[in-house]
């Protein structure tokens, strides 16, 4: 019989760079995307303004990447198994996302919105494995 818990079994330390850098990638998404939209000046003179954009997506990262699997045994082995897991697991955190942004954070959910980051969230994370395996 296993002691572990679920989230013990889907936690895996080798796995701790990959949380670094997906966090990083999703902060940094966000940001382009948010000044992509705004000026520099505006959020200059509102500093807070990117928290209340990355704090949705972030917090369905942080409760759901885990639970899926993207830190799990084997994310941290080799791309063809990191990168599958770090899609699956962004579909479901967006979605948590999504609805925090259109009911606890500022922003709206318009179709468009959602279709670009649930496929530039896919992109960037799954890119940034592959090259961070590549590189390793």
């Amino acid at each position: 019989m296993d002691d572990q818990s679920f989230l013990a079994r889907r936690l895996d330390r080798a796995a701790a760079p990959l949380a670094v850098g997906d966090v990083l990638v999703l902060m940094a998404l966000l940001t382009v995307g948010t000044l992509s939209h705004t000026s520099t000046e505006f959020l200059a003179n509102e500093p807070t303004y990117l928290l209340g954009v990355w704090a949705p997506f972030l917090i369905g990262w942080v409760l759901l990447a885990p639970l899926v699997g993207a830190y799990s045994p084997g994310a941290a082995e080799t791309a063809k198994s990191s990168v599958p897991l770090v899609v699956r697991s962004w579909v479901p955190a967006a979605a948590v996302g999504f609805v925090l942004r259109a009911f606890v954070f500022r922003g709206g959910i318009a179709p468009s919105f959602v279709a670009v980051i649930l496929v530039t969230g896919a992109v960037a994370l799954g890119g940034w494995r592959a090259v961070y395996f590549r590189l390793r």
